[in-house]
């Protein structure tokens, strides 16, 4: 029997946001439930606990959760993992259509140390490799104003050149792209041919500082930072650095902003959180400014700081900070 909820009803119409990137499960060895009081020493504790998450995923759960239709287009197996990471979307309020289901195994990040993070990834032809945007329903690129890529679906093959193609024939219809490389250690070789592609077809790039020393560490901050403009001069960039202030690239505009300060539960997702505060803030209020955007999006990343796990705040958390 299954266990899988059936999703809200989107037969009105399609989605503006479909982000299309990772959705995997991480098994977290240690990690103690939310809400618990776990006191002992990083690495110590033997039990794992799995975690419903993905840069793609948890970037679809933060646009949707601040109220736009949303989709996270990609596979999933049909395994307990797999149904976990359904009933969440449905949660999330996510367009299920554009996710599908094959008899694969399911793709996990193990995350063996916490403290600092120690990780590999389990998914040798597993279900998210199988993904086929030709499956998605008839018409949907008409409504799609923004798609989001990024981090590990763009070096596990052949899910990189589906997606890099993907982007660019959306991006040749005319919808906007939102990239974030969040680096990972697959990406450890062989990964700028794919930054380079990505990025060029970007309308919105966004880094963090940490991303910035992986990818380019022989340069300072500033020069990764020129290494990335150069890419596409026309995209616009975001860097975050954590509880440090941000900043971003527009044309020749800087603009610098710092984070509100919040009582720290958790930092996973942080990033993920801003850059789908960005999106929902320009989609759904363009008359904004950019450095109103850029407020709106550190608000959300603070606010996904506050509860343990990849929290995605509502609109009222993210609101009050900024009105704070």
């Amino acid at each position: 029997m299954s266990t899988c909820s059936t999703g809200p009803d989107f037969s009105t119409g399609f989605p503006a946001f479909i982000s299309a990137g990772d959705i995997l499960t991480d098994l977290v060895r240690g990690a103690a439930p939310e809400g618990s009081a776990h006191t002992g020493a990083p690495g110590t504790d033997s039990s794992w606990r799995a975690h419903p998450g993905g840069a793609g995923w948890n970037v679809a759960r933060a646009v949707a959760r601040l109220g736009l239709p949303t989709a996270c287009a990609g596979s999933l197996g049909t395994d307990n993992f797999s149904d976990e990471l359904w009933n969440a979307s449905v949660a999330a309020g996510l367009d299920m259509r554009f996710m599908q289901r094959v008899e694969r195994a399911p793709l996990l990040a193990i995350v063996h140390q916490t403290h600092p993070p120690a990780y590999y990834f389990i998914g040798d032809n597993s279900a998210d490799l199988a993904f086929d945007p030709a499956k998605l329903p008839e018409g949907w690129r008409r409504h799609a104003k923004w798609a989001h890529f990024g981090c590990i679906s763009l070096v596990r093959q052949p899910l990189g050149e589906t997606l890099a193609t993907l982007a660019a024939e959306l991006r040749a219809q005319g919808v906007k792209i939102s990239f974030d490389p969040n680096y990972r250690n697959l990406m450890a070789h062989g990964y700028e041919p794919i930054l380079r592609r990505m990025a060029a077809l970007a309308d919105l790039i966004k880094v963090s500082d940490e991303d910035l020393r992986m990818l380019f560490a022989d340069k300072s901050e500033p020069d990764a930072i020129a290494a990335v403009r150069a890419l596409n001069p026309a995209a616009t960039l975001l860097v975050t650095r954590g509880a440090q202030h941000a900043t971003l690239y527009v044309g020749d505009e800087v603009i610098d902003a710092t984070p509100p300060r919040v009582q720290v539960a958790d930092t996973v997702g942080a990033g993920d959180a801003s850059i789908g505060g960005l999106l929902f803030s320009l989609m759904s209020t363009p008359q904004r400014t950019w450095r109103q955007h850029l407020a709106f999006a550190l608000a959300a990343g603070a606010a996904a700081c506050r509860r343990a796990g990849a929290h995605s705040p509502t609109l009222d958390e993210v609101v009050a900070l900024l009105e704070d």
